[in-house]
């Protein structure tokens, strides 16, 4: 069993930053990929970015690509979510979320955070 912890969340102006931080309860050597999913209300949840832990490989949705930055400490057992020129439309609860496999759909993702709230005015 994995628990992860999300922070960082909050409200914040068109054109702002904040950054997530998402902290695993033990060390994730056997769990393959670390993703950030949002899910803004009345819409399904969607994919923001992935991160392998081996080698730092990542995987952006092209409407946050050059606005958002993945990256992690594997010896803090640590994701960071860097979000940067922020819009209304990133408006959503950020979920971390751990998968045994190298993959950036929904379903290969077995643990979840209890997620954390970005809002962003206009």
């Amino acid at each position: 069993q994995v628990q992860l912890v999300e922070s960082g969340g909050g409200l914040v102006q068109a054109g702002g930053s904040l950054r997530l931080s998402c902290v695993a309860s033990r060390p994730t050597f056997s769990r393959l990929t670390m993703g950030w999913f949002r899910q803004a209300p009345g819409k399904e949840r969607e994919l923001a970015a992935t991160i392998t832990w081996v080698d730092g490989r990542t995987f952006y949705r092209g409407s946050v690509t050059g606005r958002f930055t993945i990256s992690r400490d594997v010896a803090k057992n640590t994701v960071y979510l860097q979000m940067d020129s922020l819009k209304p439309e990133d408006t959503a609860i950020y979920y971390c979320a751990s998968s045994p496999k190298f993959s950036t759909l929904a379903v290969d993702y077995d643990y979840w955070g209890q997620g954390t709230q970005v809002t962003v005015s206009s």
